[in-house]
């Protein structure tokens, strides 16, 4: 038994360490072997330095924490029908599951990395409740994009020579989208009943369908709640930051393109190596529809890499490497 323990630790100690250097070979090899960063530092080194500039990075980066105690408080809120977890340890968890996905295809490391905090629940349901959070996030991303489409298509795309009806269609389209995501978002226990009708072998798993069954309308819409208030966050850090690198666009403008940005990203397999880099290009390409059809001159490619490179190291990079703290408290084998 002695034996046996002493393995557990060094497999855990081997689990964890490749954590952290995967992490934070992720995080070097984007930020100082590419060259983006380097121009970026370059062009703003005498903006740096001055007092708004660095009250405005300060603001984001308050933002950043709100970002994720909102998503703190609404994975602690979903978890407690399996554990109680005080918020100190689900903020633990969080950074954790940050530093696990920064190195995983669309971060979804942060499913394990969170899990390993639970002392006693079972981890693949801690899983399965993980994944009801991740979903709700995703739909508003897809509903608020959605909305925002019908807007940046009356405003970029070119429908002036096409039938009235094509544009209602669009609105009808976009409205049947999101009625047929919120019905599946609140009837997710559906998926209960067809796990405990799984045939055969896969019949070992239809005890994990009752994960879906243990919230109500009330509690899911809570979690909707708390999903579009860390939407309205993201779009808030990219406005400022736009601004903080002299791209100046309206707010009312900055929701539709920043919406569309963050759709397309939500459609977009990535791994961290290349998201940094995706990123930029989706978000150059949209903001740039803008200065495009209002003011040519005042496009600045640079600007608009800046703010999207500066948003994607403050709300990952940094609480990553934060994360990467607590990863050595994470328990990947339990005492039987």
């Amino acid at each position: 038994m002695i034996n046996k323990t002493k393995i557990y630790k060094i497999y855990g100690f081997v689990i964890k360490a490749s954590i952290i250097i995967l992490a934070f070979w992720f995080i070097y090899r984007r930020l100082f072997v590419k060259e983006n960063l380097d121009n970026t530092i370059r062009s703003f080194k005498d903006d740096f330095n001055q007092p708004s500039f660095i009250k405005a990075i300060l603001l984001v980066i308050g933002l950043m924490i709100v970002n994720w105690s909102l998503e703190t408080i609404k994975w602690k809120y979903l978890i407690r029908k399996i554990e109680n977890v005080s918020f100190v340890k689900a903020f633990i968890a969080i950074l954790s599951g940050v530093t696990v996905s920064i190195f995983t295809p669309n971060r979804v490391g942060e499913f394990a990395g969170r899990v390993f905090v639970l002392e006693k629940a079972d981890r693949w349901e801690g899983v399965l409740i993980t994944m009801i959070g991740s979903v709700s996030q995703l739909f508003i991303t897809i509903i608020a994009g959605s909305i925002a489409f019908i807007f940046f298509a009356n405003e970029y795309i070119d429908i002036n020579n096409s039938p009235e009806y094509y544009f209602y269609g669009l609105v009808l389209i976009i409205f049947i989208l999101i009625i047929i995501l919120l019905l599946l978002f609140f009837n997710v226990f559906v998926l209960t009943n067809f796990i405990n009708r799984l045939p055969g072998k896969l019949k070992k798993i239809s005890h994990y369908g009752r994960i879906f069954s243990l919230y109500s309308n009330l509690e899911l819409s809570i979690v909707l709640g708390l999903s579009l208030a860390r939407f309205i966050v993201f779009i808030t850090q990219f406005f400022l930051l736009l601004h903080l690198f002299k791209i100046a666009i309206p707010y009312n403008e900055a929701i539709i393109l920043i919406s569309m940005i963050y759709l397309v990203m939500a459609a977009i397999p990535t791994i961290a190596l290349t998201e940094l880099g995706v990123r930029g290009s989706v978000s150059l390409y949209f903001i740039s529809l803008y200065f495009t059809a209002h003011n040519p001159s005042g496009q600045s490619d640079v600007g608009i890499i800046a703010a999207s490179s500066m948003l994607w190291i403050i709300n990952l990079v940094i609480p990553s490497i934060v994360g990467a703290i607590f990863v050595f408290r994470l328990k990947f084998f339990r005492k039987s």
